[in-house]
Order: C-alpha cells, then structure tokens, then sequence
C-alpha cells in the first residue's frame, strides 16, 4: 500500500482495513444514509473481551479479537447471524472485540456510504473520574464539510455521555491532542492509560500518538500492535529524538493538514509494515 510523498488522503473512499467489497451487497444494502443511522447498529455487535456475557462464549470465538479488517468483522457477523448490517444484534450473536473494533466497522460502513470519516485512537475522560482512558472512535464531516464530528459508535443509546453522537471538547483527546497537552504541561500523564492494567503515563499517550496517526492514514491497528520504535517507546528507552518527531507526528494531526499527515507518515519509525495490514 505505498503512499507518494505530496499524496492528500480522500477520508470518503475505504482504506486496507475498512474495504467492504468482499462483503455481499444483500447485507450493505440496507445501510442508511445518514451518519447516525449508519452507526446506530454498530454498538450491538461487539462485546467486549473482558464482559461476562463474552465469558459464555465458545473459547475459539475469542480469536476474533485479533481481527484487523472490517471486512473479516462483517463477514464474522453474517456468520452468526445472517442478516443485514443495518439491523442490531442480540447477545450470543456478537463478535468478540474492542472498541477498536466498534469504531473500524462504523467507519468503514460510512465510507461504504461515501461519508467523510476517519478513526481515532486516544483517551476518553468519561469512564472514570479524572481519569483518561485508552479509547477508540469515529470522526466524520457532514457534507457541508464545516467540521468533523466525534462520535463513539460503542455507546451509542447508552447514558454513559449526554450526546455520544456528538462529543463536547474535552470528552475525547485523540493520541495527538493528549501528546500535546503533556508536552505543554497541561495535563498529568499519569492520569493517561488502560484501564484495568498499570499501563498508564507518557509512554501510552506515546503509544496512542503513533496509532493515531496510522488511523488519519487509514490504517487502523490493533490497539495493542506495535512497529517501528513503539516498544521501545514502552519500555521509555526512546529518547528526545523520538519526542521530537512525535511533536511532528502531532503538529500534522491537529493542524488537520492531509498532506502534512501523509508525509509525515512515511517517516520509516512511524509508517506501519505492510506485513501488519491484514
């Protein structure tokens, strides 16, 4: 999947992860149009690897966790139950995944729908008090193109947030924003990282930084994938040089410059090996 440096990326067409040509068309057609209609089924279809209901499922459903292409996903789907992607699931009847996943398939079903979206991965502050948690979502721009709009497809007719169709500032920092908050000494990095785990400070905001940018680039990874210096980064051996070039990595994301995102993407520690994609 080479990518020309001066290449601007089209967020309406699907990216290695989120092609669904492989997927029937009995199963997409009833897709809706707008962007809430499209995602609104997606927070039935997953359940998480940690919830009580997944622990009744068989132990071999727990490998699809490690599933990177929304087209896999779907046809996961469609083999447990085969009905189109605009209708909910019930339980016993989801796949396995994280909110990486949740938020993969909403946004390759918008782009199947030639809407202008993207994921993110970054931190969401609310799911615990004061705390920032590693999260996964979705972006998009109406066709007015005026803004993007966060969504988080996981929660979606829940009462965790007033409006996760549309998050407030502040709800959702993506890897980029939280690097440069910290960077600035505005927040408290030990207040960054995974919940359920030690896994929390500088080298997860690190860590979401560099996914973050794989995502804007349409190459949305596992959230526990790691390429280039990113293990390294883990273990806090990376250095300034490594800091510095992740000021660029989010100078880019937040200027929201497509092409800066791009070049800056083919940068040999940051691009993700096209023996991951798959």
């Amino acid at each position: 999947m080479p990518m020309l440096a001066g290449v601007t990326l089209d967020y309406r067409l699907p990216g290695p992860l989120t092609d669904l040509d492989s997927v029937p068309a009995e199963f997409l057609e009833g897709v809706g149009s707008e962007p809430l209609a499209i995602c609104s089924p997606v927070h039935t279809m997953f359940v998480q690897p940690t919830d009580p209901l997944a622990l009744d499922l068989p132990h071999v459903r727990l490998a699809d966790n490690h599933i990177r292409p929304a087209a896999r996903l779907a046809h996961r789907l469609v083999d447990l139950d085969p009905r189109p992607l605009n209708e909910q699931r019930a339980p016993g009847r989801q796949v396995v995944g994280t909110c990486r996943h949740f938020a993969v398939l909403a946004c390759a079903l918008l782009r199947y729908r030639g809407v202008e979206s993207r994921v993110r991965c970054g931190f969401a502050t609310y799911f615990a008090h004061r705390r920032a948690v590693d999260h996964w979502i979705i972006e998009y721009r109406p066709g007015n193109g005026r803004r993007w709009v966060r969504m988080d497809p996981e929660i979606l007719g829940t009462a965790i947030v007033e409006h996760p169709e549309d998050l407030r500032q502040g709800q959702f920092l993506t890897g980029c924003e939280a690097w440069m908050a910290f960077r600035r000494g505005e927040v408290d990095a030990s207040r960054f990282g995974v919940h359920g785990t030690e896994n929390w400070g500088p080298a997860e905001i690190r860590g979401n930084a560099v996914k973050d940018l794989a995502a804007v680039n349409k190459v949305e990874m596992l959230p526990w994938d790691e390429w280039g210096r990113m293990t390294e980064a883990y273990e806090g051996k990376s250095g300034r040089d490594y800091d510095s070039l992740l000021d660029k990595v989010a100078e880019a994301c937040t200027i929201d410059d497509p092409m800066a995102i791009a070049d800056v993407y083919e940068h040999p520690d940051l691009r993700v090996p096209d023996s991951m994609v798959g």
